[in-house]
């Protein structure tokens, strides 16, 4: 019989929610999307601060929810067999005991505790960023360390240390999808993926759980932590208020879900040992499933839990990708915005019309380049960078402009640059897992012919793009409940459900240029690390 899911995909700065049939395959029938702020820097009172209102995602829910059953009519809420999530992770959601947040939610961008993250761990003698006997003990307990500004363990922190009044009524500690969750159903739980993402579980066999001995060391009162389930467990169901102002009925089964390092892979059907995926939405990652957990620390690469109880994702990742194409968008093409609307615009077209118009105008544009930009080369560090080195003071550059550089070659050599850099995390990944020929690519950055062809040609592999490759998280989350309610046995059976619909074959002419590009871009971060520091530091 087929079956009836939402799933909610809960990203950097909106939500998308669909309603998906789930038969032989996983359908999407109806979606709808609506954005929220993102408060950064001066608007969060402290430089390096990245906070968003949890209010406007809860309203963002409510409004999508209601209006995929208006685009989806002949669905019923009573015929929804649960609803689940894959959100954005590392955020820091502090919450008293009506599960009210005591201060704006803290995102995964925030980097404001740089003196919380080196008084923690980033003193003495180090290794990787990390004082050396506590890299040994967090290696021994957890897989992964906590040597990045971005973790959440220094905002927690940062607010112990700068808002002792807010720390004091803290009754859980929760990440983004677990604030939604509390919110439907009242419950306070932490999934397993989201719990490692915190860098104080305990991944040793038969230790699965909150680390005391890490929240010791580092400081954390283990009392904050809230229980941990599976992503596929049924973890509560939707109260009266929630139900009510969601349109769902009364109690609806929620679903546990993941984070969208976990769930983006299995919605690409990356499931198997030495699948390997990238992501470009507004952040990006390589990642590869693998056996065993493993750790690069001078990279900032780990092996980390998953939805999958028997596999890791060996996971690195760029803070902002596509995000990069979208400041082109509001930043460097404005001339060609005029020539799009003279060519292409219609009065009758909304705003968000033109805008996803200008992005195929954009892919039509870069095209008209030749491969290399003609040596224009792009870093795409807008708010720092994390993997293969950790630097919030790195920035974005346009290295080698000349007098016959036009704007077009700026705007072609970002997307290159995107693709060096996976390019670069993928390379660091095989120094310690085998990673797949093929590679699937996901997210928006994967909606255009011509993005997906200069990264096959970048990293010389075949690429395959599923369909909707930008609803895919919302996918992953459905496969959360199809586990969960036993449709199929495992999460490595999804991949049956998701085949590739498109693949596209390096051109192997284009590899010299691409490969001379690549050398001088890994050299561009090392020459000007200094300063870096300087201007930013």
């Amino acid at each position: 019989m087929k079956k009836y899911v939402i799933t909610y995909d809960i990203g950097t700065t909106g939500i998308k929610t669909c309603l998906i049939e789930i038969d032989k395959s996983m359908k999407i029938l109806g979606s709808d999307t609506e954005g929220y702020n993102l408060y950064v820097d001066d608007e969060t009172g402290v430089k390096g601060g990245a906070e968003q209102d949890a209010d406007e995602w809860w309203n963002a829910m409510c409004v999508t929810t209601k209006t995929v059953f208006e685009k989806v009519p002949n669905v019923k809420k009573e015929q929804i067999e649960g609803i689940s999530f894959c959100s954005a992770m590392q955020g820091l959601v502090l919450v008293d005991k009506n599960g009210e947040c005591i201060r704006r939610p803290m995102t995964y961008m925030d980097q404001r505790a740089r003196e919380e993250l080196k008084n923690g761990i980033a003193h003495g003698v180090q290794v990787a960023g990390a004082e050396v006997t506590k890299l040994l003990k967090y290696l021994k307990y957890t897989g992964a360390v906590s040597s990045s500004v971005k973790d959440p363990i220094w905002k927690y922190k940062w607010v112990e240390a700068h808002e002792p009044d807010n720390y004091r009524k803290i009754y859980k500690w929760l990440d983004i999808k677990e604030y939604l969750i509390c919110r439907c159903s009242g419950e306070f739980v932490m999934t397993t993926d989201s719990a490692f993402a915190t860098l104080l579980y305990d991944t040793r066999k038969g230790h699965e759980g909150w680390c005391k001995p890490i929240c010791d060391m580092v400081g954390v009162n283990i009392n904050h932590l809230p229980p941990i389930k599976k992503c596929t467990d049924k973890v509560g169901e939707i109260t009266e208020k929630a139900a009510a102002e969601l349109g769902l009925a009364v109690g609806t089964a929620v679903y546990g879900g993941g984070g969208d390092a976990s769930l983006i892979g299995v919605g690409a059907g990356a499931v198997e040992i030495g699948d390997t995926h990238i992501y470009s939405g507004t952040s990006g990652w390589v990642g590869t499933v693998c056996e065993k957990q493993t750790v690069d620390a001078g990279a900032m690469m780990a092996a980390i839990v998953g939805a999958d109880p028997e596999s890791y994702n060996y996971f690195g990742e760029l803070e902002t990708s596509n995000k990069c194409v979208g400041w082109v968008k509001d930043h460097l093409a404005l001339d060609e915005i005029g020539v799009f609307l003279k060519k292409y615009g219609n009065a009758a077209d909304s705003l968000e019309q033109i805008e996803f118009n200008m992005y195929d105008y954009l892919e039509e544009v870069i095209d008209t380049i030749p491969a290399g930009s003609n040596g224009v080369i792009f870093t795409p560090w807008l708010h720092g960078n994390r993997c293969p080195f950790e630097d919030p003071n790195a920035a974005g550059m346009f290295f080698n402009i000349r007098l016959e550089t036009g704007k077009t070659e700026l705007i072609r050599s970002v997307v290159e640059g995107i693709c060096f850099h996976m390019r670069w995390m993928l390379e660091r990944q095989e120094l310690k897992v085998k990673t797949s020929k093929s590679v699937r690519f996901c997210g928006g950055g994967a909606l255009g012919a011509a993005t997906c062809q200069i990264l096959s040609d970048i990293l010389q592999r075949d690429i395959e793009v599923v369909d909707s490759p930008q609803n895919i998280g919302a996918v992953g989350a459905a496969a959360c409940i199809v586990v969960g309610t036993g449709i199929i046995p495992k999460m490595k059976d999804v991949k049956k459900l998701i085949p590739a619909n498109t693949v596209y074959h390096p051109n192997k002419a284009n590899k010299a240029v691409y490969d001379k590009n690549f050398e001088v871009f890994k050299n561009l971060y090392k020459c000007n690390k200094k300063n870096f520091e300087i201007l930013n530091g």
